[in-house]
């Protein structure tokens, strides 16, 4: 039951820092090793597996405005307590690869070992290289859509001379670090932002209009039944090119991103059961997207499911996921 941890981001000119806490418990994956030894498509397969199967993950984003504000060794501190925060089973060693415990300012901090290369030798440190790198690639290649002519699908972030050339021609992004030293000079400029994401609604649709209505309706009614339980309604059918949200709310202080499942009959499944793994890494980017985009770093947010069924359409179920 070892807790590893590894980091990816540390260097690039753009995007998030992220933090990657893999338990992986008695589970064996065949194949991990250092993510930058493998190709994209055997690193998405083994994130696939490891989240399937390890016995926790946990990941921490810091974006690029908290490092410009608090310097690159805070946030790599503040990602890994983030990180290791969401793993809720027990374990009884961290390894951290590197040189820096940046756990030691925390009551964890006296079971770390920090060990160069971990993420070659140790199958969870591994993992943890494994599931940053994926999310992280993931993150940026959205950014395509959202910041066109940066080429962030294929840099991800990195200072090559594509990049450089697009920061030149078009300015920077609030994806961008200006108290990195090349970028420095940078400080002061407006930022490009992205176009207006489109929204569901002013897109044509090949769903029949009845199976539409039908939904519609489930949505309405899970929008009234938030509202109900407390919570105010930010969005609705919030989306971009490559995800979407079907109900963005906040009760509290906290912000929820809930899917709506419908199904005609509660005995076909429920709505519950088309929430996957698969699915789950696709809501857990969607948030990650939209928190990027309304500047939502410091926030409380959490995932939910309301399940429906019926005609009229009822809620069966609502359900906050990790």
């Amino acid at each position: 039951m070892i807790l590893g941890i590894d980091e990816v981001g540390r260097g690039p000119w753009a995007g998030p820092l992220v933090v990657g806490a893999v338990v992986l418990g008695g589970t064996q994956i065949d194949g991990l090793t250092d993510s930058k030894k493998l190709s994209k498509k055997r690193r998405e397969e083994l994130s696939e597996l490891i989240y399937a199967h390890a016995a926790g993950v946990g990941l921490g984003w810091v974006h690029a405005d908290q490092i410009d504000e608090i310097g690159l060794s805070a946030a790599l501190r503040l990602a890994t307590r983030q990180a290791v925060e969401q793993i809720t089973v027990s374990y009884h060693e961290i390894i951290i690869d590197g040189t820096i415990n940046f756990l030691a300012d925390t009551s964890k901090g006296q079971y770390v070992t920090t060990l160069k290369k971990a993420d070659l030798l140790i199958p969870s440190v591994s993992a943890a290289s494994i599931v940053a790198k994926v999310a992280r690639d993931a993150f940026m290649s959205q950014q395509d859509d959202l910041y066109p002519g940066y080429s962030f699908k294929s840099h991800v972030g990195y200072g090559t001379a594509i990049h450089r050339a697009a920061i030149e021609k078009q300015g920077v992004t609030p994806l961008h670090r200006l108290s990195f030293a090349p970028l420095a000079k940078y400080r002061g400029h407006d930022r490009v932002y992205g176009p207006i994401l489109s929204k569901k609604g002013a897109q044509n649709h090949s769903t029949s209009a009845t199976t539409k209505k039908i939904g519609d309706e489930a949505e309405d009614a899970a929008a009234r039944y938030l509202e109900n339980v407390g919570h105010q309604i930010l969005e609705r059918n919030w989306e971009t090119k490559y995800c979407e949200i079907d109900i963005v709310s906040q009760q509290g202080e906290t912000i929820y991103f809930t899917e709506v499942k419908y199904r005609r009959k509660s005995d076909q499944g429920g709505g519950l059961a088309a929430i996957t793994a698969t699915k789950l890494h696709k809501m857990q980017f969607a948030a990650r997207v939209y928190a990027s985009y309304r500047k939502l770093w410091d926030t409380d947010m959490k995932l939910a499911v309301i399940a429906m069924s019926g005609e009229p359409p009822v809620v069966d179920i609502f359900l906050e996921v990790e």
